[in-house]
């Protein structure tokens, strides 16, 4: 009697093992199983190429940007055009992880969880992706980028619609190069990484904008406040050099100017901890998504920072990095208030049949500023650009906008702008960085942003 007590003990907990792998099978499969799918390993499904096999990629107007004909992938447009698509639609091998091909290949090749990769007739149905992209802003970005290496990334902060990415270096997808993974020159260093998304670059002054969040939350009198600029200034047997010797400045004009002289004093009286508290929530040392696509972390950490490398962190040098993605998120809060909209770029997943598998649409993202901070700092900002910058930079779109340029030792300079309009009808934010220049923040990266925010102006 025990004996069989204690077969069906084990019996029970075979049948029960069972059912909770089958649960777990089951659960993946739902969750995963396009991804399974598309592995490399089933190569009868993508051949050599690592790519979905039927769908199309499409930018916001329609124009085919991806597809298969004759069972080989081609690109649509130009050159240019293809090579300003390259990381958001991706290569033909799937080297560019975050590229659409990539990332929805499951949507691509027509998997559906009733009948996996085939239809009912057994043949392969693969569902179109359409992007908010528009590829003639891209193709723009792309022009204006030229032979520089850099970044660009629009999109509209009421709606969330992502107008523009685009990362080079790049190649063209339709013709890659014999050398593409050869190559010692450096050529194409990072060129399968999508600098919007993955990357972190040292900022310069663009962090000055969290220093200035920070100094508007803990600082009462900042508006009645001055700092007198005479080029340097010493902190912690540590010289600190401005430009020009700028002298007796508000705080408005220090930000105006981009004083490091007046922003590390501001940094050094506001602290570690705060200025760590402030990076933190506006959004430092996290990740942000697009369309599940995580992005790489800005980073800020002046947890063991001495008073000399506390102000040099906080006029964004130090060991600061930002991500571009994460500055275009940060310009969206400011726009609306302390809380974004989060970007997407997948407009509509569209089935074989018209069905719409997915709808892109506008969401909110966690709060990066409060309400008060946000319009103070927006309002800094639309000082930058109507007293420094120049409004003939953004004709008629009341940009609100901050410049950056960092020493990156050994090169050139990372050269910033980011910001956003102003005026409810152009509802766009924008952030740009052109890598190793020697030209300067207006020169580089102001022009790039300029073309880029009249253009997208025109095709909302």
């Amino acid at each position: 009697m025990k004996t069989t007590g204690f077969r069906s003990f084990i019996l029970y907990l075979l049948v029960g093992a069972f059912l909770f792998g089958l649960g777990v099978f089951l659960y993946g499969l739902a969750l995963d199983g396009g991804d399974w799918a598309v592995q490399p390993f089933n190569r009868h499904i993508t051949g050599e190429s690592q790519t979905a096999a039927e769908g199309r990629v499409l930018d916001r107007n329609g124009t085919v940007l991806a597809q298969t004909k004759d069972g080989r992938r081609v690109y649509g447009g130009d050159a240019t055009t293809r090579r300003a698509m390259l990381h958001a639609v991706g290569d033909t091998r799937g080297y560019i992880s975050t590229g659409v091909q990539h990332s929805f290949r499951s949507d691509l090749i027509g998997y559906n969880h009733v009948t996996g990769l085939t239809s009912p007739t057994g043949k392969t149905n693969g569902s179109d992706v359409q992007l908010t992209l528009d590829s003639g802003l891209c193709r723009l970005a792309r022009q204006k980028l030229g032979s520089r290496n850099g970044a660009a990334a629009v999109y509209n902060y009421r709606t969330g619609e992502l107008l523009c990415m685009v990362s080079t270096p790049d190649f063209d997808p339709q013709n890659p190069p014999k050398d593409l993974n050869t190559d010692k020159t450096g050529k194409y260093s990072g060129v399968y990484v999508n600098k919007v998304l993955s990357s972190a670059l040292t900022p310069g002054s663009i962090f000055k904008l969290v220093t200035s969040a920070c100094a508007i939350e803990n600082i009462p009198d900042l508006d009645r406040r001055t700092w007198n600029c005479s080029g340097s200034v010493v902190i912690n047997g540590n010289r600190i050099t401005d430009l020009y010797a700028y002298g007796r400045l508000s705080f408005k004009n220090a930000l105006a100017k981009s004083s490091n002289v007046a922003f590390s004093q501001i940094a050094v009286e506001l602290g570690a901890g705060r200025m760590q508290a402030k990076a933190n929530a506006m959004g430092f040392n996290r990740s942000f998504s697009l369309d599940g696509i995580p992005s790489a972390k800005s980073v800020y950490n002046v947890a063991s920072a001495s008073p000399d490398e506390l102000a040099w962190s906080g006029v964004g040098q130090y060991t600061d990095l930002v991500n571009p993605y994460h500055m275009l998120v940060l310009m969206g809060a400011v726009a609306n208030g302390g809380t974004p909209v989060m970007p997407y770029f997948i407009k509509r997943v569209a089935a074989p049949l018209g069905l719409e598998a997915k709808t892109g649409r506008a969401q909110a993202g966690p709060a990066l500023l409060g309400a008060e901070t946000a319009r103070r700092l927006a309002e800094y900002m639309r000082y930058n650009v109507a007293h420094q910058y120049g409004d003939g930079l953004f004709p008629g779109l009341e940009v609100c906008a901050k410049t950056g340029t960092a020493q990156v030792s050994g090169r050139g300079d990372n050269c910033w702008m980011v910001g956003f309009s102003s005026r409810a009808e152009t509802p766009l934010a924008f952030a740009v960085v052109v890598e190793n220049s020697t030209q300067g923040s207006i020169a580089s990266a102001g022009r790039l942003a300029s073309a880029l925010m009249v253009q997208a102006a025109k095709i909302q």
